[in-house]
Protein backbone atom coordinates (compact mmCIF):
# COMPACT_ATOMS: atom_id res chain seq x y z
CA UNK A 1 0.00 0.00 0.00
CA UNK A 2 1.70 3.05 1.33
CA UNK A 3 5.75 2.74 0.23
CA UNK A 4 7.97 4.83 3.22
CA UNK A 5 10.92 6.53 2.36
CA UNK A 6 12.06 7.28 5.53
CA UNK A 7 15.39 5.13 4.91
CA UNK A 8 15.85 6.44 1.65
CA UNK A 9 19.77 7.59 1.08
CA UNK A 10 17.86 10.81 -0.23
CA UNK A 11 16.26 11.54 3.01
CA UNK A 12 19.62 9.99 5.06
CA UNK A 13 21.87 12.44 3.67
CA UNK A 14 19.39 15.38 4.13
CA UNK A 15 19.20 14.39 7.83
CA UNK A 16 23.05 14.62 8.15
CA UNK A 17 23.01 17.95 6.78
CA UNK A 18 20.68 18.94 9.56
CA UNK A 19 22.75 17.81 12.17
CA UNK A 20 23.96 19.66 14.64
CA UNK A 21 22.26 23.29 14.25
CA UNK A 22 19.87 22.68 17.49
CA UNK A 23 22.87 21.81 20.14
CA UNK A 24 24.44 25.53 18.84
CA UNK A 25 21.61 27.06 18.98
CA UNK A 26 20.88 25.96 22.26
CA UNK A 27 24.00 27.08 24.13
CA UNK A 28 23.14 30.84 22.48
CA UNK A 29 20.35 30.33 24.34
CA UNK A 30 21.26 29.34 27.06
CA UNK A 31 24.31 32.12 27.42
CA UNK A 32 22.16 34.65 26.80
CA UNK A 33 19.77 33.81 29.39
CA UNK A 34 22.70 33.45 31.77
CA UNK A 35 23.55 36.94 31.00
CA UNK A 36 20.23 38.16 31.28
CA UNK A 37 20.12 36.62 35.16
CA UNK A 38 23.71 38.17 36.02
CA UNK A 39 22.76 41.62 35.26
CA UNK A 40 19.61 41.30 36.82
CA UNK A 41 20.96 40.16 39.94
CA UNK A 42 23.45 43.25 39.33
CA UNK A 43 20.75 45.84 38.87
CA UNK A 44 18.96 44.53 42.08
CA UNK A 45 22.14 44.36 44.35
CA UNK A 46 23.01 48.40 43.39
CA UNK A 47 19.43 49.05 44.42
CA UNK A 48 19.66 47.48 47.60
CA UNK A 49 22.91 49.60 48.13
CA UNK A 50 21.55 52.60 47.40
CA UNK A 51 18.21 52.32 49.10
CA UNK A 52 20.60 51.42 52.20
CA UNK A 53 22.57 54.25 51.47
CA UNK A 54 19.15 56.42 51.62
CA UNK A 55 17.77 55.22 54.71
CA UNK A 56 21.44 56.44 56.26
CA UNK A 57 21.07 59.56 54.19
CA UNK A 58 17.76 60.76 55.93
CA UNK A 59 18.92 59.44 60.05
CA UNK A 60 22.28 61.28 59.53
CA UNK A 61 19.67 65.11 58.57
CA UNK A 62 17.59 63.60 61.53
CA UNK A 63 20.77 63.47 63.81
CA UNK A 64 21.56 67.57 62.35
CA UNK A 65 18.90 68.59 62.95
CA UNK A 66 18.32 67.43 66.62
CA UNK A 67 21.86 68.47 67.03
CA UNK A 68 20.53 72.18 65.95
CA UNK A 69 17.17 72.03 68.05
CA UNK A 70 19.12 70.90 70.89
CA UNK A 71 21.37 73.71 70.31
CA UNK A 72 18.96 75.91 70.02
CA UNK A 73 17.43 75.51 72.91
CA UNK A 74 20.93 75.33 74.78
CA UNK A 75 22.55 78.92 73.42
CA UNK A 76 18.77 80.39 73.77
CA UNK A 77 16.93 78.73 76.56
CA UNK A 78 13.32 78.85 76.68
CA UNK A 79 12.94 80.29 80.17
CA UNK A 80 14.82 83.12 79.47
CA UNK A 81 17.79 82.10 81.80
CA UNK A 82 21.59 82.39 80.50
CA UNK A 83 22.51 80.55 77.56
CA UNK A 84 25.65 78.20 77.12
CA UNK A 85 28.41 80.83 75.52
CA UNK A 86 28.72 80.22 72.22
CA UNK A 87 32.66 80.23 71.92
CA UNK A 88 32.82 76.79 73.31
CA UNK A 89 33.79 74.26 71.37
CA UNK A 90 32.47 71.91 69.68
CA UNK A 91 29.11 73.80 71.20
CA UNK A 92 26.73 70.23 71.10
CA UNK A 93 28.23 66.84 70.76
CA UNK A 94 26.14 63.67 71.20
CA UNK A 95 26.06 60.20 70.05
CA UNK A 96 22.31 58.72 69.81
CA UNK A 97 21.14 55.39 71.62
CA UNK A 98 18.11 55.88 70.80
CA UNK A 99 15.74 53.94 68.39
CA UNK A 100 16.18 55.40 65.13
CA UNK A 101 19.39 57.57 65.27
CA UNK A 102 21.29 54.39 67.38
CA UNK A 103 24.45 54.89 66.57
CA UNK A 104 24.38 58.39 64.75
CA UNK A 105 26.14 61.23 65.98
CA UNK A 106 25.92 65.16 65.64
CA UNK A 107 28.54 67.74 66.53
CA UNK A 108 27.10 71.41 66.45
CA UNK A 109 29.84 74.62 66.20
CA UNK A 110 28.72 78.20 67.09
CA UNK A 111 29.96 81.47 66.03
CA UNK A 112 28.49 85.00 66.38
CA UNK A 113 28.85 88.67 64.81
CA UNK A 114 27.58 91.04 66.28
CA UNK A 115 25.45 94.15 63.39
CA UNK A 116 23.84 96.81 65.09
CA UNK A 117 24.32 96.00 68.50
CA UNK A 118 22.43 92.36 67.98
CA UNK A 119 24.29 89.03 68.39
CA UNK A 120 23.17 86.94 65.82
CA UNK A 121 24.32 83.09 66.05
CA UNK A 122 25.28 80.54 63.70
CA UNK A 123 24.73 77.16 64.22
CA UNK A 124 26.42 74.28 62.13
CA UNK A 125 25.44 70.68 62.62
CA UNK A 126 26.90 67.95 61.25
CA UNK A 127 24.78 64.48 61.25
CA UNK A 128 27.16 61.34 60.99
CA UNK A 129 25.31 57.58 60.37
CA UNK A 130 27.08 54.54 59.10
CA UNK A 131 30.09 53.90 58.70
CA UNK A 132 32.42 52.42 55.72
CA UNK A 133 30.40 52.38 52.35
CA UNK A 134 26.80 52.91 54.06
CA UNK A 135 28.25 56.04 55.84
CA UNK A 136 26.38 59.50 55.38
CA UNK A 137 27.04 62.66 56.66
CA UNK A 138 24.48 65.66 56.59
CA UNK A 139 25.34 69.72 57.42
CA UNK A 140 22.85 72.11 58.62
CA UNK A 141 23.39 75.90 59.16
CA UNK A 142 20.46 77.73 61.06
CA UNK A 143 20.74 81.79 61.99
CA UNK A 144 19.58 82.90 65.46
CA UNK A 145 19.77 86.30 67.43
Amino acid sequence: MFHSHKNSPRNIRHLRQQSGFGLPMAIFVITVLALIVASMSSLQENSAMSGSLQVQGHRALFAAESGIEISLNLLLPPDGSPGQACATNPFFSHTFNTAGLRSCSVTTTCSSVTVNGDDIFTLVSQGSCGSGFDAANRTLEVRAR
